[in-house]
């Protein structure tokens, strides 16, 4: 047997750039478990994903699950744009550049955790 592969710095640290703050403020919230998955952060209640953000700091592309009704409000700002594959779903997309971007992208993950947490009759 090997050593193993080394845990990548970015992942010991929670993130970096945009994403440690992100991960901070939602690890918060009670009931949410943050795992890497397949290059990005995935934001979970259980077992529902509800967001996901980049692990390389050079990517900056928030993915949140919202509501119907929340997916069309956040579409009405020109800095949210349907998720290129599951806008459908509910999905949306929006660039987190820095420290100015974060409380809209807190805003939007924070109302798709709370229609997680509100179960499938939201």
């Amino acid at each position: 047997m090997g050593k193993g592969r080394k845990t990548r710095r970015a992942l010991e640290r929670g993130g970096a750039g945009p994403a440690k703050p992100l991960n901070e403020t939602v690890a918060s919230w009670s009931g949410v478990r943050i795992a890497p998955m397949f290059g990005r952060w995935g934001y979970f209640v259980g077992e529902t994903l509800f967001g996901c953000f980049p692990l390389r700091e050079k990517e900056r592309d928030l993915w949140v699950r919202l509501t119907d009704r929340d997916q069309a409000r956040a579409l009405s700002d020109p800095r949210v744009r349907p998720h290129r594959r599951f806008s459908k779903k509910g999905w949306v997309e929006l660039d987190v550049e820095g420290i100015e971007d974060l409380g809209r992208a807190l805003h939007w993950l924070r109302r798709a955790y709370v229609a997680t947490t509100r179960g499938p009759a939201a």
